[in-house]
């Protein structure tokens, strides 16, 4: 595309950059007021502050979106894989020449400027994958290729673990999202789902009691999946009710034996008669649920070091944290946001920001000012904002005609919807903390800019849809 003010305005979808504008300028008013105090004196003194910073690298950052514009869409895709090695080189450097904040290993400092690799990695990993994607060769019903297409994120993952930094690796499981779009079985999903919320269960309760509930819903699965019965549904709800009443009366490594003989029983009687795959497919559920269950729980209690099971605890087990300790800052958090009752205290009014009881109010936990001087209609708003841009992303990848512009687009939105759940839920308590920042609003000169180039290719590949 020749770059032009008509070619612009012809091809630029307004609402997205819109929306993008407007949360960069939510995140410049709250970094602002987090950091004014008698107000600000001098032009050296507001650039000294982190919200002059903050307006250096907006400024960088538009102009990064602006010389997008002259550039060839098809550039992204031929040079795709070398952004990608760009960015597992620096991963690599990082972990021997970074500087070590906050125990990890995660950014560079060059004349004052700091730039963390792991952001310029999402960007090269979305545009690797979705040219990979986009080969005519490639397809997700082929093993090979779905080997492939995971390790192609994995790879920076683990790098990134080893700094260790397991909030930037956790955002590069998004990009399972663009693999669905491309075809994946969702029985993977479905599997993996099942891993995930056996392996959280098992941090939160007793293994046997997770059998148990695990048993008793295979039985009811069971139960439901024929159509001719021996009144199932009977057995299914005895059974239930005869394990309630034993672990009322703390017996419950009696029912535990009851409902797994019964489930085997019933299960050998409809494999016998029927012959079914679903009778083998609970039974192997089962025995994998049973074996996570064991191995989470042996993990967490002697593999993982003490601070790491306070922040699960913090999470899961919030009544195992001392409040003076692990949990202050998530209860600092949330009563910061509750603070703020419906309409908040008011712009520049945020009593805990001001004292800053709130930890990390410029970064991971600038959401609490939101909550605490805008109130919950401030907070609901930016959610409004965030959940049109991911449905204006998912609207532009849907009407690419190219393949590697689709899938990139539905990266990038995977990519903010991972930071935008974790980063919120963290702040209420309903997320671990694993310092992940909130895109457009959190202070953070790389995070910014390379969030601005996300947002800024896809506009550019969108503006071409027509000349593909």
């Amino acid at each position: 595309m020749k770059f032009t003010p008509t070619g612009i305005n012809r091809g630029l979808d307004w609402t997205t950059f819109s929306l993008y504008l407007c949360l960069v300028l939510v995140g410049w008013l709250m970094i602002f007021t987090v950091g004014y105090e008698e107000g600000y004196h001098g032009i050296n003194d507001f650039l000294s502050r982190p919200v002059g910073k903050q307006t250096i690298w907006i400024g960088l950052s538009f102009l990064g979106m602006f010389l997008l514009y002259f550039i060839d869409w098809k550039f992204f895709q031929t040079f795709s894989y070398l952004f990608y090695i760009i960015g597992l080189v620096l991963l690599i450097l990082v972990l021997f020449f970074g500087k070590k904040i906050n125990g990890a290993n995660s950014w560079f400092f060059l004349g004052g400027i700091s730039f963390q690799p792991s952001e310029l990695a999402k960007l090269g990993t979305c545009l690797a994958l979705s040219s990979y994607l986009s080969s005519f060769s490639t397809s997700m019903e082929v093993f090979k290729h779905q080997v492939i297409a995971v390790g192609l994120f994995v790879v920076p993952m683990f790098l990134i673990l080893l700094q260790p930094d397991a909030g930037s690796a956790l955002v590069f499981t998004s990009f399972m999202i663009v693999l669905y779009r491309a075809g994946l079985s969702a029985n993977i999903y479905i599997i993996g789902a099942f891993v995930g919320t056996v392996f959280i269960l098992a941090l939160m309760f007793p293994p046997l009691n997770i059998i148990l509930g695990l048993t008793l819903v295979m039985i009811l699965a069971l139960s439901l999946g024929f159509k001719k019965k021996r009144d199932p549904i009977l057995i299914t709800l005895v059974v239930a009710a005869g394990t309630i009443y034993l672990t009322i009366i703390e017996l419950i490594q009696y029912a535990l034996p009851l409902a797994l003989i019964v489930f085997a029983a019933y299960s050998w009687l409809e494999w016998q008669n029927r012959k079914e795959r679903l009778v083998m497919v609970l039974l192997g559920g089962l025995m994998i649920g049973s074996v996570l269950v064991f191995t989470a729980s042996y993990a967490f209690n002697n593999i993982l070091e003490k601070h790491q099971q306070e922040r699960i605890n913090v999470w899961l087990n919030p009544g195992k944290s001392d409040p003076r300790g692990a949990l202050y800052n998530v209860n600092q958090s949330k009563m910061a946001i509750g603070s703020g009752g419906a309409q908040g205290k008011g712009f520049l009014k945020g009593v805990m920001t001001k004292l800053e009881y709130v930890p990390e109010q410029f970064t991971d936990f600038i959401f609490c000012t939101i909550g605490e001087e805008q109130g919950f209609a401030g907070s609901f708003s930016i959610m409004v904002l965030f959940f049109l841009l991911l449905y204006r992303l998912v609207m532009i990848a849907e009407r690419q005609r190219s393949n590697f512009s689709r899938f990139y687009c539905y990266g990038i939105a995977g990519i903010l919807f991972i930071h935008f759940f974790i980063n919120i839920g963290m702040t209420m308590g309903l997320m671990p903390i694993i310092g992940i920042p909130l895109p457009f609003i959190s202070k953070g000169g790389s995070s910014l800019l390379i969030f601005s180039l996300m947002i800024g290719l896809v506009l550019k590949l969108d503006s071409n849809r027509f000349r593909i």
